[in-house]
């Protein structure tokens, strides 16, 4: 019997993914708007070092952990995917090129140098925004074994200052093939380094192992514990420092 709460209709206002896009743009609309609004008052010199170190707060304490939480749960679900990948890559490089934007930002020594920084962070992330929500959020949509509500909902918790389980054994042997390769990635990704969990699968996953050397090269480890012929398992780890 199906609840009334899970009736809807696909791609309405009442489709779950499609709530979620909308709660997710909400809160880069935030995000984006607080940036504009701290930029343009530092135009007026007498309040350039106050606007200053609020840009400085707001990015390293409102932006920086957005983009490490949007990474740990929207970027991990679609790297694992092979119509994902690609964009994934892209968007990561954007993100690191914002985080050293803030890092720029925090080093400067004077207010015209951060305001400058600040502007090209805002004009840099109206960018990023744009591509997230007009094409990486419809391809989670659409990307078996990626549910799109439940990773906007590990956003809100990473955001909130909660944590995400992070299990010790993931068995996908019940899982369709299409849906395994992205759950595993958003594992993955949830691994603090040093950290590892078990992979079970009923065939020897070496297509697995050269999706985590394109997406992770050099920063995990790959450890067979058990070699079929019915069953494999085996240990997949962040390394302990990133390459």
């Amino acid at each position: 019997m199906t609840r009334a709460s899970e009736v809807y209709i696909q791609a309405t206002a009442t489709d779950p993914a499609v709530s979620a896009q909308a709660d997710v743009s909400l809160v880069q609309e935030r995000l984006r708007s607080k940036l504009s609004s701290l930029t343009r008052p530092a135009l007026d010199a007498d309040g350039a070092h106050a606007v200053r170190s609020a840009l400085t707060g707001f990015c390293t304490g409102e932006l920086r952990p957005h983009l490490a939480a949007t990474d740990e749960t929207l970027y991990a679900a679609a790297s694992g995917a092979a119509e994902t990948r690609l964009l994934v890559q892209a968007l990561r490089a954007a993100s690191a090129a914002l985080q050293r934007q803030v890092d720029a930002l925090s080093a400067a020594e004077d207010d015209a140098s951060a305001l400058a920084v600040a502007q090209q962070a805002e004009a840099v992330l109206g960018v990023h925004f744009t591509v997230e929500r007009t094409v990486l959020l419809p391809a989670l949509a659409a990307l078996p074994g990626a549910d799109l509500p439940s990773l906007v909902a590990d956003l809100h918790t990473l955001l909130s200052g909660g944590a995400l389980e992070r299990p010790a054994v993931i068995d996908v042997r019940e899982i369709p093939h299409g849906r395994r390769h992205p759950r595993i990635f958003a594992c993955y990704a949830r691994l603090a380094p040093g950290e590892a969990f078990t992979l079970v699968n009923n065939h020897d996953p070496r297509p697995l192992r050269r999706e985590f050397e394109a997406a992770y090269p050099g920063a995990y480890s790959w450890d067979y514990v058990e070699s079929g012929p019915e069953v494999w398992r085996v240990r997949i780890g962040r390394a302990a420092v990133d390459a």
